[in-house]
C-alpha cells in the first residue's frame, strides 16, 4: 500500500481550520503511559495533536508522510517534526511511552504499522487511535445542509478508506491489550467562514474540485448564509471521537 496523499494540496487550510482535540484526552492518555519522556504523534498532519501532547510529555516526535503538512505545522520547543511514514518512523526500539494516531489510521498499511508500533513502544507503552465522523452543527436547517453536502454533493468523491471512519475503526485489527477509555467529544464555536474553511480541508472536497474544476463549498456557503444568522454569529460544531486505546504486549 503506497502513501495516498489527499492533503498536501490543502495543508495550509488544514493547519488553519482543522479543530483541536479536547485537552482532557491528552491528560488522560498521559496518565496511562508508563512515563512521560517521549510521545510519537504518527501522521501528525499540521500538528493538532502534537501541540497538546507537548504539554504532557517532555519530548514529542511528530511524523507525517506529507512534507507540505509538516511545513505548515506549528513550531513548538518540545516537538520534533519529521517527514516519515507510519510504517517506518525512524524511532528507536522500545523508546516510546505513547503513540497517538488521530484521524489517520485508515490510510496505513496496518500490518506494517502495527509491527512498527510494537517495535518502538516501551514495555507497557500505550497506543491510542481515534477518528471523528460527520460534523454536527447546531440548528436543524444548518445541519441538514451540511449533511446533504457530505452525503450527496461530495459523497461520491470520498476515498474508499472513508468507510473505516464511518465504522469508528471497529473492524480494523488492534493487536494490543485493550484499555477502557472514557468518551470524548470535540466541540468548537465557529462562524460560517470557519466552518467553510474546515469543509475545504475534506479530501472529498479537494477531489470534487479537481474533477469538476470548481469549489463546491461556495454554493453551500450561499445556502447556509440564508439560515445561519447575522454575519459573525457563532454556532456550536461537534464531533464525538471514536477512540481505542491499548497497551504493548
Amino acid at each position: 500500500m503506497s502513501f495516498a496523499d489527499h492533503f498536501s494540496a490543502v495543508a495550509r487550510g488544514y493547519a488553519g481550520f482543522r479543530p483541536n482535540y479536547p485537552f482532557a484526552l491528552f491528560e488522560w492518555l498521559a496518565r496511562q503511559a508508563p512515563a512521560r519522556d517521549l510521545a510519537w504523534d504518527c501522521a501528525t498532519g499540521s500538528g493538532q495533536a502534537a501541540v497538546d501532547l507537548a504539554r504532557c510529555f517532555r519530548r514529542v516526535v511528530a511524523t507525517d508522510a506529507s512534507g507540505a503538512q509538516i511545513g505548515a505545522a506549528l513550531p513548538q520547543a518540545r516537538i520534533e517534526y519529521c517527514v516519515a511514514t507510519a510504517e517506518d518512523s525512524g524511532l528507536g526500539a522500545a523508546s516510546v511511552d505513547l503513540i497517538v494516531v488521530a484521524q489517520a489510521l485508515h490510510w496505513f498499511d496496518l500490518a506494517r504499522f502495527n509491527a512498527e508500533a510494537q517495535r518502538v513502544l516501551k514495555r507497557s507503552g500505550v497506543i491510542a487511535e481515534w477518528c471523528y465522523g460527520l460534523t454536527t452543527v447546531d440548528g436543524a436547517a444548518v445541519d441538514e445542509l451540511v449533511q446533504h453536502y457530505y452525503s450527496v454533493v461530495v459523497g461520491p468523491y470520498w476515498p474508499a478508506e472513508r468507510s473505516h471512519i464511518e465504522s469508528g475503526y471497529r473492524e480494523l485489527p488492534f493487536p494490543f491489550a485493550p484499555i477502557a477509555a472514557p468518551a470524548f467529544t470535540m466541540e468548537v464555536d465557529w462562524t460560517l467562514a470557519q466552518l467553510a474553511g474546515y469543509l475545504r480541508t475534506w479530501s472529498a472536497t479537494a477531489r470534487f474540485a479537481a474533477a469538476q474544476g470548481r469549489d463546491p463549498v461556495e454554493a453551500l456557503e450561499v445556502g447556509l448564509a440564508g439560515c445561519w444568522g447575522p454575519p459573525g454569529e457563532r454556532r456550536r460544531v461537534s464531533w464525538p471521537l471514536s477512540l481505542r486505546v491499548g497497551r504493548a504486549a
